[in-house]
């Protein structure tokens, strides 16, 4: 099994990464909805608070690679040659990932501050913070999850600053050429 995972700060372009790659017919598995889950069971409004705040008790009772560990069986009951899994955070996922599917390919997205806070505004997800202030927090928080560091070990990177349809045509063009090397 291929499994390509996706990872970069907030707002870079990994939903739309995942959209495209569902258009092509191969299976996301999103690790947000690890937490999503656990923020509900929890009684937890779903915001960028309690989304952080779970998340950083769930790496802080079972390690920095929890949520990775919890995507492993939802990845492999995709039952496709070919998997996405995406919201990567750290390193120390990135390092589960390599040891469990020896198929891996870690793409990184990058995309300035400026650009990434204009998107929040227009995506309307109920996690989104909208401030610059708020975003910087959010960054910080993640790249202390070791996200800085999966992001220098991504094998491509992809940078998405400019129109959607140019950033759709890479993804589209990187999909399709890490499929045919099944």
């Amino acid at each position: 099994m291929k499994v390509i995972g996706i990872v970069g700060l907030p707002a870079s372009g990994k939903g739309e990464f995942s959209r495209i790659a569902e258009a092509m017919g191969i299976p996301v598995v999103v690790m947000g909805d690890v937490i999503r889950a656990a923020v509900k069971e929890a009684g937890l409004p779903e915001t960028d608070q309690s989304l952080g705040q779970v998340a950083q008790q769930l790496r802080d009772r079972h390690g920095m690679g929890a949520i990775a560990v919890s995507s492993i069986s939802f990845i492999r009951a995709t039952g496709a040659p070919v998997a996405l899994v995406d919201g990567i955070r750290g390193d120390a996922e990135v390092a589960i990932f390599r040891q469990e599917f020896p198929d891996f390919h870690l793409i990184g997205i990058r995309s300035e501050f400026p650009v990434r806070l204009a998107r929040l505004s227009q995506r309307g997800r109920v996690d989104d913070t909208l401030s610059a202030e708020e975003l910087h927090r959010r960054d910080e928080r993640e790249i202390r999850w070791g996200l800085d560091r999966a992001l220098a070990e991504a094998d491509r990177t992809l940078t998405n600053d400019g129109t959607i349809a140019e950033y759709s045509a890479r993804v589209h063009a990187l999909l399709a050429e890490l499929q045919g090397a099944t």
